[in-house]
């Protein structure tokens, strides 16, 4: 049960918020985060009203069928009508304890996308390449953009390492929980004799952090530069244009070179490191929060086994919820992600309004 303080200050900051936007003395640069706020109260504000009104209409109800009135027809009717309100008030604390759930402050921001080939040799490589054209596929259906920041190829179209900027709205809430290892079964075109083999490719999704968000202090950070080079002697530069930033504090390391210009491959660069910093900043105050935290949805363990993508059967299954779609290929084209995705999201809000509760 919510407690009845908790709702009404919902309903008081509600009444507070139109009256600052109704003002014509209202700070301008307050006005996009007091409407941005009065929006989200605003698909709550009606739930909250009958939530805090319910005991009073069920005791209103239940007074009406222990009178002995003898007035059968009127307490068939109220007792029709406080069924409907029990039902109606399990629904409105529902929604109103996921409006409640402690927000995630990255879950608006855009992400930067890292996948590796893994065990697997060079099915592994193509495997992650077919991972990435998923995620490209998926961005051009939501109108996302995706930026390549690296990438490094393998022999018959495969892919060892890619690292990508995704940009659109909510980004990170929806890509959030592809962080883990990706795991395929497959017979490869190699294989002469039809033998199914089992390769794997990693995926970290990181919200994609801006200056504001971290402050990294120079002195913290030393940078090499060096001549870059490609493979088999193609493509070397002539310039020491290739930069590798390390955070000494934390001993992460970042190397970027697909730029023709030092500045660029620099800035590249930053961008990866500030994100993977501010990932590792977030998963240290999550743990500190939760130590005894048992839930796998979210989490983004690198090392953890989370999909399984079986070609001779035609499945995806995700182990963290235990759900198997039988639509490989239309999985892969990005046809229904979305119902992948909006079944973690759910079985993610489960687990956190359980341990609200």
């Amino acid at each position: 049960m919510i407690p009845k303080k908790t709702i009404e200050e919902l309903i008081s900051k509600h009444s507070i918020l139109e009256k600052d936007l109704s003002s014509s003395e209202i700070d301008k640069k307050k006005f996009a985060d007091k409407s941005k706020e009065y929006s989200d109260l605003n698909e709550i504000i009606d739930n909250a009203k009958k939530y805090l009104s319910f005991e009073l209409n069920k005791n209103e109800l239940e007074k009406i069928l222990n009178e002995d009135n003898g007035d059968n027809e009127l307490k068939t009717m109220a007792e029709k009508e406080l069924s409907d309100l029990k039902l109606e008030n399990e629904k409105n604390e529902k929604k109103l304890k996921l409006f409640l759930l402690p927000k995630d402050e990255a879950d608006k921001k855009d992400a930067i996308i890292e996948i590796r080939a893994g065990t697997g040799g060079l099915e592994a490589s193509l495997f992650a390449s077919d991972l990435f054209k998923m995620y490209e596929k998926v961005s051009h259906k939501k109108k996302w953009s995706v930026e390549i920041i690296s990438i490094s190829r393998s022999d018959a179209g495969g892919l060892k390492e890619v690292i990508a900027s995704i940009k659109g709205n909510n980004i990170y809430s929806t890509l959030k929980y592809e962080s883990g290892v990706h795991r395929v079964q497959r017979v490869p075109d190699t294989e002469t004799q039809g033998r199914v083999h089992t390769s794997a490719a990693t995926v970290a999704v990181l919200p994609e952090a801006e200056e504001v968000d971290l402050k990294i202090n120079d002195a913290d950070l030393r940078i090499d530069v060096f001549r870059a080079g490609g493979p088999g002697g193609q493509s070397v530069n002539t310039t020491d244009s290739a930069v590798r930033i390390t955070h000494i504090p934390t001993g992460l390391s970042v190397s970027q070179q697909d730029e023709k210009s030092q500045h660029k491959n620099k800035a590249k660069g930053m961008k990866i490191l500030r994100s993977r910093l501010y990932d590792l900043e977030r998963s240290r105050i999550d743990q500190e929060r939760s130590q005894d935290r048992k839930s796998k949805i979210g989490k983004g363990d690198r090392s953890e086994r989370i999909r399984t993508y079986n070609f001779p059967q035609g499945r995806v299954t995700d182990h963290r919820i235990n759900l198997t779609l039988h639509k490989l290929e239309e999985f892969l084209e990005g046809e229904i992600f979305d119902e992948m995705i909006e079944s973690l999201i759910l079985k993610a809000q489960e687990e956190k309004l359980s341990n609200l509760n």
